[in-house]
């Protein structure tokens, strides 16, 4: 029964595409009778706002998802982040660094950088200790894993094989953050989750998530990554896009048994137009029903006046 989690960031109203995944995920674990988590990445506090926490959690509850307790705040969570940090710095695989974005842009992009072309180009290191010293005067440091640019290979449940190439990225940020993809490691450990289901533009960090998993002696959760749902156009879903959530759904006449009903209809879980209770996707759900490719939305979905789901 692999027990499973919906982890989104509370920013804005959950968008048609945060719902198809946390359908999905929703799906997976409760097809099994396990449990599902609800948890809010909240760690950016800059775009987060009191009222979307309760948003998000009436959006899926009004297309008839549950949850089980707690459900937790990564803001809640820090003391957890910085012990984790703490041992990754007693075993060394952490180290300071001080560039800023330019500075890494600029050094990746050097011609005669062996590192070129990499995300980070190593340049903080080997730093010496008079170095840092000098360093730490002007800006303070993020922390690096030491990747060595390790390989991880993985096979995702929706994906497939999967290889990636370690980079050495960042799990504190210099304003003293844990990054996500220390928080996510700690939280998913922390909840016992067995599956991490979430969209595919997160394919590549869990090479990264797999290198912590291991260096922190937690067991590692199976992924799935679903494809992603984008605008007509093909760009990510923004609010520019038309009725991309529940309120403007609701506001061309659709309910959330609608919007729930077309999103199924996606999935391969019914046909479109058809009612989808939950009880029925529950039983019509199998990993051979999920699409391979991303979901691009018909116009008629979006604009205004055009047919319901």
């Amino acid at each position: 029964m692999p027990s499973g989690r919906f982890a989104p960031s509370p920013t804005g109203r959950l968008h048609l595409g945060n719902l198809r995944t946390a359908l999905v995920a929703w799906l997976f674990a409760r097809s099994d009778g396990a449990p599902f988590y609800l948890r809010f990445e909240d760690l950016d506090t800059a775009s987060i706002r009191d009222e979307h926490y309760i948003s998000q959690a009436d959006d899926l509850q009004a297309i008839g998802l549950d949850w089980d307790k707690p459900t937790l705040r990564q803001s809640d969570r820090l003391d957890a982040y910085e012990t984790a940090i703490e041992q990754l710095l007693a075993e060394d695989l952490l180290y300071p660094c001080y560039c800023s974005r330019r500075e890494i842009r600029e050094a990746a992009q050097a011609p005669n950088n062996p590192h070129a072309g990499r995300r980070y180009p190593g340049t903080c290191r080997t730093l010496s200790t008079v170095e840092r010293s000098a360093r730490a005067t002007v800006r303070e440091p993020a922390f690096r894993v030491r990747a060595h640019g390790e390989v991880r290979h993985f096979i995702d449940r929706a994906a497939g094989p999967q290889t990636f190439e370690l980079d050495d990225f960042v799990v504190r940020r210099n304003d003293g953050t844990p990054a996500y993809h220390l928080a996510v490691v700690i939280d998913d450990a922390a909840q016992g989750i067995e599956l991490v289901v979430r969209a595919d533009d997160l394919l590549e960090s869990t090479a990264r998530h797999l290198f912590l998993y291991e260096k922190l002696d937690f067991t590692t959760p199976e992924h799935a990554h679903i494809p992603l749902v984008l605008a007509p156009s093909g760009d990510r879903l923004a609010k520019r896009h038309g009725a991309v959530d529940l309120d403007d759904q609701a506001a061309r006449g659709n309910r959330p048994a609608d919007v729930r009903s077309f999103l199924a209809s996606t999935l391969g879980l019914c046909e479109e137009g058809q009612p989808a209770e939950l009880a029925d996707l529950l039983a019509a759900f199998t990993m051979a029903a999920l699409p391979t490719e991303p979901l691009v939305l018909p116009e008629s979905m979006l604009g205004d006046g055009g047919d319901t789901p």
